[in-house]
C-alpha cells in the first residue's frame, strides 16, 4: 500500500513558479549524453574538449573582448525569475498583437518557455550609450540579485513590484563607461537568441559610440559564422557647418542569423521597378521586362558554352562563350524569353528578365549594404502623422523598418510571422508592421517591450498628458491603426477578421502565487511561513492573472491561446486550444468536475492544490484516474 501512495505522489506534479532556464537544460543534456564531463555536478571545460576530440591548449591568452562585470552577466542570465505577466482587461483584447510594459530583461526571462524558437526577426533599437543615456545597468558587479531587482522597478524595498524603476545616467565619467553598457546589453541579447527561429534574424541599430563593442558581443553570442552584415544606414540629408573632422549622416544597424541562411531577398525598389519598361505579349501575366546581356568572358572556360544560335540564316557565335548551355537557350528563344537584335552590324543576345513570373508574382532582388534613407527627418514627420506635439523625438522612421520586415529568408514567405522588439521606444515596429500587413495582407504579428520610463516633467510629451515613454507607445499603436484604418475606407474589409490593427497589453509583475523564503533564520518565522503556504495564493490575485502566469509556466502554448471560460457544477475552468489543456482555479473541485474533465480528455489538467485542502482522499483519486487516462496532472 505504502509504494502505491508514492506512485500517486509521483504523477501529482508541482508547477515550477520559476522562468525557464535554457543554460540549465542543456546541462542537463549534456550530463545525460557526456556524463565523464562532469566532476562534482559542474562541467568541466578540458574533460568536454577531450569528449569532443579537441586539443588542450595550455596557453591562457585569448582573444576575445572582455570587460569588468562580464562574469556577473551570465550570472544574471542563469538566475530565473518569479515574475509574471498581467493583463488589465483579457475580454476586451482579442488581438494577437502583444505590447508588454516592464524591465525587458526580465520579460525576456518570463517569455523563454512559451516564445523558445519561435520569434521570426527582432528588431532592437537600444540606448547607444552617448553619455546621456539612462538605462539599468548593474553599477555594483557585485550585486545581489534582490538589490538588482530593487533597482530594476522589479520590486520594491518590500519587495513588491514597482510601476516606475529606477534608472541611472551612464556618464563617461564613470570609470565602467563601456564596461555598464555591455552588462546591459549581453544578457538581453543572449537571451533574446534563445527565442529566434533556426533561420530567424535579429537587427540591431547603432552608432559609433558602440559599434565595435556591439559587434564583438554579437559574434559571442550568435557566432562570427552568422554574421549577415554591417549595414550602413544614411540617416540624414545633410548635418549642419563643418567644425573639425566629418559631418557624420550615418548610423549602423548589425544584422546576424541564429544559424546560417542560405539566401536573403528583398522587394524590388521604385527605381528597379522602372527599369522593366519594356512590354511584349506575356504583359498581362508577367508585367514589363528589362534584358541582360547573354554573352559573358568573366566565367572560365566552358566548352559546353561555346555555340553558334541560329537566327534569319545567320550563325550568330558569342566573343567568348554564352551564359546558358544550349539546351537553356534553345528552349528560351521557343518561348519568346531571349531578345536578337542586330545593332551597327554586330548582333546583340540577351535575356527577358521580366517583373514578374508564370504565376504574376512580383520577382525580388538583393537588399544592399548602404541604406540611402528614410532618413531621421521621416520619423519627426511619422510622429506628427498621429500627434500635435514633439512627444518622442528620437523614433526610428517606420518605413526603415518596413523595409526590414520585408526581407525573405531563404526564400519562404512567412506572412504570419511573429516579430519582436524589446527596445520599443515610441513603437514604430508597430506601425510597421500594420502597415504592411494592410498593404499585401499578411498576417505578421508584433510583440513589443517597452520600460515604463518617466517623461521628463519639462518633456512636450509631459505637457501632452503622457508620464512615461510605454504610454506614447501605446498611444502611437492605437492612432496608428485609426489611420491606417481611415486611409483604407473602401479599399479593404475591416470586418472579415483578417486585419489585426489591436493590441493586447500585459505588465511585468510580481507572481499571483505566494514564494517561499529562502532566507528565513528563525525557527518562528520558518513555521509562519510554512503556515502561510497552505494557500499559496497571494493576496488580491485575479483568476485572470493567475491563468496567464500558469500559461507562461506551465503550458507549452503562447499569450495568444484560444481561451474559453467553461461553468460546470457551479465551478468556472478554462479550456486552452479547444480543449488540449484545462485550467481550473477554484479553490474548491468536486468529484462530478473531476469526472466531466476525464470524459473531456484533455492532454493536460492544472488546479490549485488549496483546492484538495479538505479533501486528500479526492486528490489521490484524481491523480490515479488521470494517470490511468493517461492525462497528466499538476497542481499549483
Amino acid at each position: 500500500m505504502a509504494k502505491k501512495k508514492r506512485s500517486v505522489k509521483a504523477k501529482i506534479r508541482k508547477v515550477d513558479g520559476n522562468s525557464l532556464n535554457p543554460q540549465k537544460e542543456l546541462a542537463e543534456f549534456l550530463k545525460s549524453q557526456f556524463p565523464q564531463v562532469f566532476a562534482d555536478g559542474k562541467i568541466d571545460g578540458d574533460k568536454l574538449k577531450k569528449a569532443l576530440g579537441e586539443e588542450l591548449d595550455t596557453n591562457n591568452e585569448r582573444y576575445g573582448l572582455t570587460w569588468a562585470g562580464k562574469n556577473e552577466c551570465f550570472r544574471h542570465i542563469q538566475e530565473t525569475t518569479t515574475a509574471t505577466l498581467k493583463i488589465p482587461d483579457l475580454k476586451s483584447q482579442n488581438s494577437e498583437n502583444i505590447f508588454i510594459e516592464g524591465d525587458n530583461l526580465e520579460v525576456l526571462k518570463v517569455l523563454q518557455k512559451n516564445y523558445y524558437g519561435k520569434i521570426k526577426m527582432i528588431y532592437i533599437d537600444p540606448p547607444y550609450n552617448t553619455g546621456n543615456d539612462s538605462f539599468i545597468y548593474p553599477d555594483k558587479f557585485k550585486e545581489e540579485k534582490e538589490d538588482y531587482e530593487q533597482r530594476a522597478g522589479i520590486k520594491d524595498a518590500e519587495g513588491l513590484l514597482t510601476k516606475d524603476g529606477f534608472w541611472r545616467k551612464n556618464s563617461k565619467d564613470s570609470g565602467y563607461f563601456h564596461s555598464n553598457w555591455l552588462s546591459m546589453m549581453y544578457p538581453r541579447l543572449f537571451l533574446a537568441k534563445n527565442l529566434l527561429k533556426e533561420n530567424g534574424l535579429i537587427f540591431v541599430s547603432i552608432d559609433d559610440n558602440e559599434i565595435h563593442n556591439l559587434r564583438m558581443i554579437m559574434n559571442e553570442i550568435f557566432g562570427e559564422h552568422n554574421f549577415i552584415e554591417q549595414i550602413i544606414w544614411k540617416n540624414k540629408y545633410g548635418a549642419g557647418a563643418k567644425t573639425k573632422g566629418f559631418i557624420s549622416i550615418h548610423e549602423y544597424i548589425l544584422c546576424y542569423s541564429k544559424q546560417p541562411i542560405d539566401n536573403l531577398d528583398s522587394p524590388l525598389g521604385e527605381s528597379e521597378i522602372k527599369k522593366h519598361n519594356k512590354k511584349d505579349s506575356k504583359f498581362p501575366i508577367r508585367g514589363g521586362y528589362r534584358t541582360q546581356p547573354l554573352e559573358t568572358k568573366s566565367l572560365g572556360d566552358r566548352a559546353n558554352l561555346i555555340y553558334p544560335i541560329m537566327y534569319q540564316g545567320e550563325e550568330i557565335w558569342p566573343d567568348k562563350q554564352w551564359v546558358w548551355s544550349k539546351e537553356r537557350m534553345e528552349q528560351a528563344i521557343k518561348n519568346d524569353e531571349v531578345e536578337i537584335i542586330k545593332y551597327k552590324g554586330k548582333w546583340s543576345v540577351r535575356s527577358k528578365q521580366y517583373l514578374k513570373d508564370e504565376n504574376g508574382v512580383m520577382r525580388r532582388g538583393k537588399p544592399l549594404s548602404i541604406f540611402n534613407g528614410p532618413y531621421t527627418q521621416e520619423a519627426t514627420m511619422d510622429m506628427r502623422a498621429l500627434f500635435k506635439e514633439d512627444v518622442f523625438p528620437f523614433s526610428k522612421p517606420k518605413d526603415l523598418l518596413k523595409q526590414i520586415l520585408s526581407y525573405r529568408i531563404d526564400n519562404k514567405d512567412d506572412k504570419d510571422e511573429l516579430v519582436l522588439d524589446f527596445f520599443a521606444g515610441s513603437c514604430p515596429l508597430a506601425q510597421a508592421v500594420m502597415e504592411l500587413n494592410a498593404e499585401d495582407r499578411s498576417k505578421k504579428k508584433f510583440i513589443c517591450v517597452q520600460l515604463a520610463e518617466p517623461c521628463e516633467e519639462e518633456s512636450e510629451a509631459y505637457k501632452a498628458g503622457f508620464k512615461t515613454i510605454a504610454e506614447i507607445g501605446k498611444e502611437r499603436i492605437r492612432r496608428a491603426a485609426k489611420k491606417i484604418k481611415e486611409e483604407a475606407k473602401g479599399k479593404l474589409n475591416f470586418d472579415d477578421g483578417k486585419l489585426d490593427l489591436g493590441f493586447k497589453v500585459f505588465r511585468l509583475e510580481q507572481s499571483n502565487f505566494k514564494q517561499w523564503r529562502e532566507n528565513i533564520k528563525e525557527p518562528g518565522e520558518f513555521k509562519k511561513n510554512l503556515l502561510e503556504m497552505v494557500d499559496n495564493v497571494a493576496k488580491g490575485a485575479k483568476p485572470e492573472d493567475m491563468l496567464f502566469e500558469i500559461i507562461l509556466k506551465n503550458s507549452r502554448f503562447d499569450l495568444n491561446v484560444k481561451i474559453e471560460k467553461k461553468n460546470f457544477d457551479a465551478i468556472d475552468y478554462y479550456n486552452l486550444a479547444d480543449g488540449i489543456e484545462i485550467i481550473c482555479l477554484a479553490d474548491k473541485i468536486t468529484k462530478k468536475l473531476v469526472e466531466k474533465i476525464i470524459q473531456l480528455k484533455p492532454e493536460k489538467f492544472t488546479c490549485l492544490d488549496v483546492a484538495f485542502k479538505d479533501n486528500d482522499q479526492l486528490k489521490t483519486n484524481t491523480a490515479l484516474q488521470m494517470e490511468a487516462e493517461k492525462i497528466e496532472f499538476k497542481v499549483i
